[in-house]
């Protein structure tokens, strides 16, 4: 696997853990929405918590990855659907200890009307399988 990341000048830095661009090769995994369920029990982790949530997506999304032979390292893009962008930086706080800012993924987020089970959070990424 090859995995670079991509920097330009003439487009804004980041503002975060995330990075403009990263160009990958390999065997590409594709990982659907975690939402923060607790996969022994079927309920919803942390209600009305940011950060408890955005710790079970990101522990559902680790999972998953190491399932499919991979880590939070060969992830080369997240999406970041938050049910109110004022929990922007309590999420952020947590998605920062699973991504370094010198290698993190290419990253959106943004805010939606609603999601699943009225979850406050919801993450999806790409990765590339090494």
């Amino acid at each position: 696997m090859t995995r670079n990341v991509i920097h330009t000048n003439n487009a804004p830095a980041p503002v975060g853990p995330y990075n403009q661009a990263i160009a990958a090769s390999g065997q590409l995994v594709f990982v659907a929405g975690q939402i923060p369920l607790d996969p022994k029990t079927g309920e919803i982790v942390g209600t009305n918590d940011v950060v408890q949530q955005t710790e079970q997506v990101m522990t559902n999304l680790e999972a998953i990855l190491t399932a499919a032979g991979a880590k939070t390292e060969d992830v080369v893009k997240t999406t970041v659907f938050l049910a109110d962008m004022n929990d922007f930086a309590a999420m952020n706080q947590v998605y920062a200890r699973y991504f370094d800012e010198v290698s993190a993924p290419a990253r959106a987020c943004v805010q939606v009307a609603r999601l699943p089970k009225d979850v406050l959070v919801e993450i999806e990424c790409i990765a590339v399988i090494p």
